[in-house]
C-alpha cells in the first residue's frame, strides 16, 4: 500500500487528525513530541500548514509494530521473520511509465516551498528527516539509504552520509557528482527497506517489493528509478563540496556533533497533487522503530548458529539500538551464554542484551525484568565484556579521533538455569472469567 492508503486505514481506527493551522518552524515538532507522550504510536496528520497552502503533514505512522504489522499484512511480534524472508528473497521491482510521484514537475526549484521542519532552537536549520536517498553504485548496483538532510539554501542540502556505508562507498567511487534522487512520503514497506542493511548488491528497492508491491518510474531528469507512490521526489545530484552539517538530535536523543558534509544539489522536484509530507521526530518512537527492528533479523540468525531463538526485541528504551532481548527455547545449559555473544555479533553495535525463557514475552518490559528478578543471579549469570567495538552513538562510549568507538558489553543470562525445577519459577496463572453481569462501574 501507498502512503495515503495507510493513512486511510490507520483513519479507521488509529489516527489523530488536526486542524489548526500549525506552524513548521519549532511548533510542529512540540506537538507531535507532545501527543507521543500521551497516546504513544499514534500517527498524528496536520491538515493545514502555516505558510504552506495544499500541503499536508504526517507524522508517527511507524510509531508502533501494530501499524507495521497492518501496512504488511503480518501480526506484530511475526514482523522480524516476515523482514528476514524479504531480505534473503527480493524481488525485482515493475516499471511503470506514468506514477503519481509525478504528477506536479517543478524544473524551478524552491526547496522553501517544502513544509520542512525545524525541530529544535539548538538545530543547524530546517531538516528533512525521513528522506530515502537512492544512488546507483557502479560495482554493487542501486542502493537506497536515510540521510538527514539540512536545507541550506532554496536548492541545497548539507546530508549527513556516514562513512564506510552504501552512499559514502559509492560516492568514493564517482569521478563525476553522484546523482541521488530523495524520496519523502515513502510506502512502508520501502522506510523498512532503507532501513536495513543488506549484503552489498542487494537492492532494497527490490525487498521492498517482497514485502508489498512498490513499482518504480525513472526520474524526470536522472537515469534512476524511484517508488512510483511517493509524495515527494527531488531529483539532483552530490557534489564534492563540503560544509558544517549539524547539530541535530540523534537516536538516542542527544545533540550530534558538527561534522564536515557533502552539499546535494537539486535540479528538479516531483511530487502528487496535494502532497503529504512524511515528518520524521527525530528521537521519536518512528525513528527508534524504523532505526532498530531491521536489526532483529541479523540478531535472531546469529543466536540461531549457536541456540534456538523464538524471537528478538530491540527495545525503545535502549534508543531502539543499544539495547535486545532475546527469548529462546533453551536446550542446553550454555545456551544462555551462547545467545548472548551471539547477539552481540549480529548487531556490533549492541550494548546490553537480556536472555529470557519462552514464557516470557520480549515485547513486555515489565516481563523481562521480572525475568530479571527472579531467575538472575549476578556472580551465575552476568556476562562482562571490557573494551569491545560499540556504537557511536552513545554518548559515554570511548573514542579518539580516526577511530571506532570502545565499550563495555553486558549480558544477562534471565533464564531459568539448567537442571533446577521448572515449576518452582512458573507464574501462577488465574483461569479467565467473563466480568458482565457484575455491575461494575465505567473504569
Amino acid at each position: 500500500m501507498d502512503l495515503r492508503e495507510f493513512i486511510s486505514r490507520l483513519g479507521q481506527t488509529n489516527l489523530g487528525q488536526i486542524e489548526r493551522p500549525v506552524r513548521p518552524h519549532l511548533e510542529m515538532a512540540r506537538v507531535i513530541y507532545a501527543l507521543e507522550q500521551r497516546s504513544p504510536g499514534v500517527p498524528v496528520l496536520f491538515n493545514q500548514v502555516v505558510d504552506h497552502p495544499g500541503w499536508r503533514v504526517v507524522a508517527g505512522l511507524c510509531a508502533c509494530r501494530g501499524n507495521l504489522g497492518l501496512a504488511l499484512g503480518v501480526p506484530a511480534d511475526r514482523l522480524l521473520f516476515e523482514l528476514a524472508r524479504a531480505m534473503e528473497h527480493p524481488t525485482l521491482p515493475p516499471l511503470v511509465d506514468e506514477a503519481p510521484c509525478q504528477e506536479v514537475v517543478e524544473h524551478s526549484v524552491d526547496l522553501h516551498q517544502l513544509p520542512i521542519l525545524t525541530h529544535l532552537p539548538e538545530d543547524a536549520g530546517p531538516y528533512v528527516t525521513s528522506g530515502v536517498a537512492i544512488i546507483h553504485d557502479r560495482d554493487h548496483g542501486r542502493n537506497a539509504s536515510f540521510h538527514r538532510m539540512l536545507r541550506l539554501d532554496g536548492w541545497r542540502f548539507a546530508a549527513r552520509v556516514v562513512e564506510r556505508r552504501g552512499t559514502h562507498t559509492a560516492m568514493g567511487k564517482a569521478s563525476d557528482p553522484l546523482p541521488v534522487a530523495i524520496a519523502i512520503g515513502c510506502p512502508p514497506q520501502l522506510l523498512l527497506a532503507a532501513s536495513m542493511s543488506p549484503s552489498p548488491g542487494v537492492d532494497e528497492l527490490s525487498i521492498a517489493h517482497s514485502l508489498a508491491p512498490t513499482p518504480l518510474v525513472k526520474c524526470r531528469t536522472l537515469d534512476l528509478m524511484v517508488p512510483a507512490a511517493a509524495e515527494i521526489v527531488l531529483e539532483g545530484r552530490i557534489t564534492g563540496q563540503r560544509v558544517a552539517e549539524g547539530p541535530f538530535p540523534d537516536l538516542t536523543g542527544t545533540m550530534d556533533v558538527v561534522r564536515a558534509q557533502p552539499v546535494i544539489e537539486i535540479d528538479c522536484v516531483t511530487h502528487r497533487r496535494n502532497p503529504i509530507y512524511h515528518a520524521l521526530l527525530p528521537a521519536g518512537l518512528e525513528h527508534k522503530l524504523l532505526m532498530g527492528m531491521p536489526r532483529e533479523p541479523t540478531i535472531y540468525a546469529a543466536v540461531a548458529e549457536v541456540a534456538h531463538p523464538l524471537n528478538v526485541c530491540i527495545t525503545p528504551g535502549g534508543a531502539s539500538w543499544l539495547h535486545a532481548v532475546v527469548q529462546i527455547q533453551k536446550r542446553g545449559r550454555d545456551d544462555g551464554r551462547r545467545a548472548i555473544e551471539a547477539a552481540f555479533r549480529g548487531h556490533a553495535s549492541l550494548k546490553h542484551v537480556v536472555v529470557v525463557d519462552d514464557d516470557v514475552d520480549p515485547f513486555n518490559p515489565a516481563d523481562v525484568e521480572w525475568a530479571i528478578a527472579t531467575r538472575f543471579q549476578a556472580d551465575r549469570d552476568l556476562i562482562i565484556l571490557p573494551d569491545q567495538p560499540g556504537s557511536s552513538l552513545d554518548p559515554s562510549r570511548q573514542q579518539l579521533p580516526g577511530q571506532k568507538a570502545r565499550t563495555a558489553k553486558m549480558g544477562l543470562d534471565a533464564t531459568v538455569p539448567w537442571g533446577a525445577d521448572r515449576a518452582a519459577f512458573r507464574r501462577v496463572e488465574y483461569e479467565a472469567i467473563d466480568l458482565q453481569g457484575y455491575g461494575l462501574l465505567d473504569i
